[in-house]
């Protein structure tokens, strides 16, 4: 029988390929945190508002493998291939999660931002992804996205 936790992320990985953003969300404790290098110390309402942000927006071909998990911790390899202003995207994830009460606590993404910036923006994004002032824009630019999202009118 498979551990619970490998259940959780399973079934959060399959909302993410149906766009399904509440489900992901509901995968979260009320204390959860979540940090990627675009999206850098959410907590649970922020990360519950990403995801059905995102998910709201187009859907994503979803590959997940490596799936591992524990009472405390698991990690993850996904690949979610999905267009972006024009653009196809495949962006190689490794994922790592802490466990309470069934639940999600703390998820950590980890990719190239590089290599995504420049599927997603072309040469801009190369060009800003080299440098720290330029990931901050590209930082700040999500962040911004985000609280429009939060505050309703995404």
């Amino acid at each position: 029988m498979e551990h619970q936790n490998v259940i959780l992320i399973t079934r959060f990985y399959a909302a993410l390929a149906a766009g399904d953003g509440a489900t992901m969300g509901a995968s979260y404790s009320d204390r959860a945190s979540f940090s990627d290098p675009l999206f850098p110390d959410l907590d649970a309402r922020e990360v519950r508002a990403m995801w059905a942000m995102l998910s709201s927006r187009a859907r994503a071909e979803v590959e997940v493998s490596e799936i591992v998990a524990d009472d405390q911790n698991g990690s993850a390899h996904w690949i979610a291939t999905y267009p972006f202003g024009g653009r196809t995207v495949r962006n190689d994830v490794r994922a790592r999660f802490t466990f309470a009460d069934g639940l999600i606590l703390t998820h950590r993404d980890e990719f190239d931002v590089k290599r995504w910036a420049a599927q997603a923006l072309g040469l801009k994004g190369r060009l800003l992804a080299v440098s720290p002032v330029g990931r901050r824009v590209l930082r700040r630019t999500g962040r911004r996205r985000l609280d429009t999202f939060l505050t309703g009118r995404g």
